[in-house]
């Protein structure tokens, strides 16, 4: 289930000062995919099952971080009340990006499944290209470490939002783009490919759509992701408006259910 909810999820800082931070120029990257304010909601089925929701969120005013606007997003999952007696969980993410270079400060990851407890912290410090990690699973302390990454690596939320900048509904299929990514205590290489250009029709409506599929490296957070498919609208927006995993038997969805607070118009939907 964790790897089910990392695929969906992937794709789907409080208070922090590094010294002489404002001495780099960091990028900048235009985008009007998304903003304050934004709200989309996805339920999670299983069959005929519905087994959870997941809910984006960013905040409507920035956050300064490092003296910089930061969007302060929080990722939620929870399980259907209907499906506890199966599964229960209660997860929660937080990420705080840069709202000019739309590159992480901040990670925070509770994840809340059954007695399972895990709390993960990364500080991205971008001025050096280090991050400073906290783990802390079932109430103890495990590791407390310092990483080299590349630079402007992603989380797996700011991932999820830095993938709706890029200009996938013009891309031709097998085309493939790469992000930087670092999890737990690894650098990895998140490949997203173009697979083709489907109409969906989900609780939110029916979309025009181009489907991506992402190709994580062996032992990333995604596992087998060639079971994995996403359908982004075909937009200035690029919602992932399905998230569809295959498993052993039958396959996992998460679909679009309810939106608000968007950049612009969604122009796929039909």
């Amino acid at each position: 289930m964790k790897n089910i909810i990392a695929g969906v999820i992937i794709l789907l800082v409080l208070s922090f000062s590094f010294v002489n931070a404002q001495d780099k120029e960091y990028r900048k990257v235009s985008q009007n995919a998304f903003g304050l304010g934004e709200r989309l909601e996805y339920e999670i089925s299983y069959g005929f099952l519905t087994a959870g929701y997941v809910v984006f969120e960013i905040a409507p005013n920035f956050v300064l971080m490092n003296g910089r606007n930061c969007y302060d997003i929080t990722a939620t999952l929870t399980s259907a009340s209907s499906f506890e007696w199966v599964y229960k969980l209660q997860d929660k993410y937080k990420c705080y990006l840069d709202a000019d270079g739309l590159f992480p400060w901040k990670f925070e990851q509770y994840i809340r499944e059954g007695d399972y407890t895990k709390d993960f912290t990364v500080i991205f410090d971008n001025e050096n290209n280090k991050a400073r990690t906290t783990n802390t699973t079932k109430g103890k302390k495990e590791t407390d470490g310092e990483f080299d990454i590349k630079p402007y690596s992603l989380d797996i939320i700011s991932a999820f939002y830095y993938a709706r900048t890029m200009n996938v509904q013009n891309m031709n299929n097998g085309e493939i783009i790469t992000l930087n990514s670092f999890y737990d205590d690894k650098n990895y290489d998140l490949r997203v490919k173009v697979l083709d250009k489907e109409d969906v029709d989900v609780p939110a409506g029916d979309f025009r759509c181009v489907i991506v599929q992402p190709v994580a490296e062996e032992g990333a957070l995604i596992k087998k992701a060639e079971n994995i498919a996403v359908w982004i609208s075909r937009d200035d927006r690029k919602i992932p408006v399905m998230v569809k995993l295959d498993i052993i038997v039958g396959s996992v969805k998460a679909e679009l259910i309810s939106y608000k607070n968007l950049a612009g118009p969604l122009d796929s939907k039909k």
